[in-house]
């Protein structure tokens, strides 16, 4: 049998380096995926401030108050009860008591909001929930508490309407005290899932709305998922079921969407992201399982 002689080596081994080459370089291609988000949050520095302004009224309130102390004429000595107590020292035991009492019920009634992420992968074929997704975001522009509403409701009965290519699923609530620390929870988390986009093709925030042409180039490869994130703060401590089954999937929408049934002030930021958001573009198991590592397989029922 005739063997490659020495001109044929080199050109043997510049095959090889190109097809490693072109391997290395593929899955790259396959990676890539765009991304979308709307949506919008309100601010709480109003109701800071004015909270702010009427406490300094309350502050300088009791500041103005004038004490009166007489000069040049002793105080008549305390009286001791049978148990070695004054009634000063009674006295400073009540008002201690009604402080720490006020001091308890406002800790209980201060403000709280709980900030819910909620991710869902579905099988790449359930290309019509990506458009509607992107439909969404062109007529919602989510600039007030009743447009947070109507993005969430579309958003939720759309996915509920394709519950059957839903595989995969995370869920994190976390309640936050006060009026500002909710926020800065919020836009942390909102920005880490926008930087998992090779580019966000698509951004409707705050009523401002931008689109991109995505500029990678797809190698024809089908897609294989479709991750979409689900970001709320909504005002009080809320509760939901851990998902581990389809079922708990959707008492999760149907807890959210009875939330949505209430006024507009229940909700204070709403952000839907999804990737991809091109229809042409892909995302594989590889980058699913690499920038979504808390998703987890449904159990089935």
């Amino acid at each position: 049998m005739a063997t490659p002689g020495p001109r044929k080596a080199p050109l043997v081994l510049a095959l090889l380096l190109a097809a490693v080459v072109a391997a290395a370089f593929i899955p790259q291609a396959a990676l890539a995926a765009s991304g979308g988000v709307m949506g919008g949050r309100s601010s709480s520095s109003s109701k800071y401030t004015r909270s702010s302004s009427s406490g300094s009224e309350r502050n300088s309130y009791y500041s103005s108050r004038t004490t009166y102390v007489s000069v040049g004429t002793p105080a008549p000595p305390s009286v001791a009860t049978d148990v070695g107590e004054g009634p000063g020292t009674v006295f400073w035991m009540v008002a201690i008591g009604l402080v720490l009492l006020v001091a308890a019920a406002v800790y209980r009634c201060r403000p709280r909001t709980t900030v819910v992420k909620l991710q869902v992968a579905l099988l790449g074929w359930a290309k019509p929930f990506q458009q509607e997704l992107n439909e969404i975001a062109e007529r919602v522009r989510a600039s007030n508490k009743p447009s947070y509403k109507l993005m969430l409701t579309e958003t939720i009965c759309s996915l509920s309407r394709h519950k059957d290519c839903c595989v995969f699923s995370s869920l994190s609530v976390d309640v936050k005290n006060g009026m500002d620390s909710w926020e800065e929870h919020f836009d942390e988390i909102s920005m880490e899932e926008r930087s998992k986009f090779d580019e966000e093709t698509l951004y409707s925030l705050e009523g401002i709305k931008r689109t991109k042409e995505y500029s990678k180039k797809q190698d024809g490869s089908r897609n294989e998922y479709i991750v979409v994130t689900i970001l709320v703060a909504a005002n009080g401590a809320l509760k939901f079921p851990k998902i581990t089954r389809p079922a708990d999937l959707e008492a999760v929408w149907k807890k959210t969407q009875l939330h949505t049934c209430r006024r507009y002030s229940e909700y204070n930021g709403i952000h839907v992201l999804w990737t991809p958001q091109e229809e042409n573009d892909i995302l594989t198991e590889e980058k699913l399982l690499a920038d979504y590592p808390h998703l987890r397989p449904h159990k089935d029922d």
